[in-house]
């Protein structure tokens, strides 16, 4: 009997263990995880609601070295058959404009429903297996773990990269990959909140506002996002800043200069908010407290005055010149410097990991061992925000173990019609 081992029981090691058995229900599937069950990371994600995909999917919403790898692979398992895969599943689903959620808004259904059908299907799995090493032997793979060891026909990588390693993403599909010779992206955190050098606006920590992000490397332009900022005591989270922070981490590793440029008035043009200012230089009474109350949460204001250079209790009528554009340039283009990130145990993926040149964009094996297969966040790919990350951990778990088994059973079939020709010349 074949067999196919799976290091990593996330959600692209099971998603490859099902497609395995499905398309193979004789081979053996074994699936191994270091956590003390599988799918950890599954029931925090979405904040415990689980955006399983998108609807507005395609290779763009993707980064990396060679973001365009994933267009194989979302052209054979997108989101319609993602959709399909949990429906089969018993997993009734609902939509959030284009988000795709499971119906009771309950990520740990997903996992009990995958971990079910793994059951179903007769997969072996090992749990509080930490997998040591991988290495080729024969016509297959020997994976030496703290425990014991294995052998099989088809080895598939899912170990997860390096983000919240509380849920068992450690790194560790890093290094084997590594001693077996493929080249890996360095690492670094991506979907993360950044920290502020001397961040102007901790006194408003807690605050949720409408702003616009954009980030620069060494002055170069990198990218930019707008919707609800999130201030915190020590910087900014949410979502835009999650959607271009890989951009900011990966600036940090390479040592360059790292700035952001905060819009906190996205939605108005700066001679637009120019006119408001005039407007209310008419009213004599009318103070800067006046103005920015209209505009601000109250516990940003004392931070945007100091930052020009004015008090919340001066009228706006004895303003000079400079005061105005002072206030513009806080309010639309206030510049940070971004001094770090929250690192891997803050990041909800990791940017970096196994050059894609080096993996075949239709089944994820790679190049350079026949018969192993690398999946998910082990891949140089990251998602923005959006379900996107599930998406490519489905997308690669699928075909890989879909890949594997179909290989193996052509193997089979060679070897059975090798041995009956054998026979006949006896």
């Amino acid at each position: 009997m074949k067999r196919i081992i799976i290091v990593g029981g996330g959600a692209s090691g099971m998603a490859a263990a099902i497609s395995a058995l499905r398309r193979a229900p004789h081979m053996e599937v074994i699936v191994l995880e270091q956590k003390e069950t599988l799918g950890k990371k599954i029931p925090a994600t979405g904040n415990g609601r689980c955006n399983l995909t998108n609807r507005k999917l395609d290779w763009t919403f993707y980064r990396g070295e060679n973001p365009a790898f994933v267009k194989a692979g979302l052209e054979r398992f997108g989101c319609r058959e993602t959709e399909r895969f949990f429906s089969l599943l018993g997993l009734s689903l609902k939509d959030r404009g284009e988000y795709v959620y499971p119906r009771n808004d309950q990520a740990l259904a997903v996992l009990l429903l995958l971990q079910k059908e793994l059951q179903r299907l007769g997969a072996r799995v090992y749990t509080g297996l930490s997998v040591v090493s991988v290495k080729k032997a024969g016509k297959g793979y020997q994976i030496l773990t703290t425990g014991e060891e294995f052998w099989g026909d088809c080895v598939i990588l899912s170990t997860g990269g390096c983000a919240s390693p509380v849920h068992g993403s450690n790194g560790s599909g890093f290094q084997l990959l590594r001693k077996l010779g493929h080249r890996i992206v360095p690492p670094v955190p991506a979907l993360v909140p950044l920290e502020i050098r001397k961040f102007p606006f901790f006194r408003a920590a807690g605050v949720r506002t409408e702003g616009k992000v954009s980030l620069y490397c060494a002055n170069v332009f990198q990218g930019e996002d707008r919707g609800e900022i999130q201030i915190t005591k020590t910087g900014i989270s949410g979502i835009p800043v999650f959607q271009i922070s890989r951009y900011a981490a990966r600036g940090l590793a390479e040592r360059k200069p790292v700035t952001v440029k905060l819009d906190l008035l996205p939605e108005w043009s700066e001679e637009e908010f120019r006119n408001l200012i005039r407007n209310r230089k008419k009213e004599e009474t009318a103070t800067a407290e006046d103005l920015l109350l209209g505009l601000f949460h109250q516990r940003l204001l004392s931070s945007l005055c100091f930052l020009a250079g004015i008090t919340p209790a001066e009228r706006i009528a004895k303003w000079s010149g400079e005061k105005t554009e002072a206030l513009i340039r806080v309010c639309k283009a206030s510049l940070l410097t971004v001094e770090k990130t929250k690192g891997f145990e803050g990041a909800q993926v990791c940017a970096g990991g196994a050059d894609t040149s080096e993996i075949r964009e239709d089944t994820m094996e790679s190049r350079k061992y026949p018969g192993l297969y690398i999946t998910g966040e082990l891949q140089d790919i990251d998602g923005m925000c959006g379900g996107y990350n599930l998406q490519w951990a489905w997308t690669s778990g699928f075909l890989a173990g879909d890949a594997a088994a179909k290989a193996l059973v052509k193997k089979e079939s060679r070897e059975h019609f090798e041995k009956s020709g054998k026979r006949k010349k006896i």
